[in-house]
């Protein structure tokens, strides 16, 4: 059975971080691992508290995975701190851990900041030159890019921009943007793809982008093409939206287990 592991932040009832990403692993039929960087104190109304793991514990963490279990794929998410970002590569490194997928959670659902521009430095010059993709949203992206996203074209530009800090391939998710249709744009080896649904309205959102990383993680993990993977995460998570789950009071959680491949 291939392995993934995810490298993320705790989530203690919102349905995102850590177990939005072992849910995805188990639902594409892929035996998941995890390496904590973080507890939350979160729910779907929002983050009422974060306590970081130490950085040599984080590291702690992915040797005794990849030193026993291993890995086909790695997806990280919230790493919390600049000394978490270059401990993560530093491992990846050392353990030659192949299809790294960074989902560069910077932004909670709610609102709350979960990484400080040091952080953000570290992820641009550390971590994304690592990378087999990476999968912002809109206003991740103008950070990363350092520029406003107002249109596709400029979705484009931001990947672009993205691209100079040599990931392999740069996926940046519409869904900030108005209109019916939300359109997700794949810069890989110079050419765009890009990836055209329906806007599904409702408040089965939290974990959509953790979900949408691991599933692409999975997929990769499974030997898929990174244009396939992008393609069926997106259907994938449509799905889970579909549905969702009524608990909560905020962002509700998604159906993870809407589709589970053995």
């Amino acid at each position: 059975m291939p392995a993934a592991l995810t490298i993320a932040g705790s989530d203690s009832g919102a349905g995102a971080g850590i177990q939005a990403d072992l849910k995805t692993f188990a639902a594409h039929g892929v035996y998941g691992t995890s390496a904590i960087t973080a507890l939350t104190a979160q729910n779907t109304l929002g983050v009422s508290g974060i306590h970081v793991v130490p950085d040599d514990f984080v590291t702690a963490q992915i040797e005794a995975v990849a030193g026993d279990i291993g890995c086909d794929a790695v997806k990280t998410g919230m790493l919390a701190t600049a000394q978490i970002v270059e401990a993560v590569a530093a491992a990846v490194e050392s353990f030659d851990l192949p299809n790294l997928v960074v989902d560069p959670v910077m932004v909670a659902k709610s609102g709350d900041h979960l990484l400080d521009e040091e952080a953000v430095h570290a992820v641009r010059w550390t971590l994304l030159r690592l990378a087999r993709v990476v999968t912002p949203n809109i206003p991740e992206a103008e950070v990363l890019a350092r520029m406003t996203i107002r249109s596709v074209e400029d979705m484009r530009e931001a990947a672009r921009r993205i691209a100079t800090f040599k990931p392999a391939a740069v996926v940046i998710k519409g869904g900030h943007l108005a209109g019916p249709d939300i359109v997700d744009v794949l810069l890989e080896k110079g050419e765009f793809h890009e990836f055209v649904g329906p806007r599904i309205e409702g408040p089965n959102t939290h974990g959509t982008g953790c979900t949408f990383a691991a599933a692409i993680a999975a997929h990769l993990a499974k030997g898929a093409s990174l244009v396939d993977a992008v393609r069926d995460a997106k259907a994938y998570v449509a799905g889970a939206m579909y549905p969702g789950i009524p608990l909560g009071g905020g962002h509700r959680p998604l159906n993870h287990f809407w589709r589970v491949i053995s």
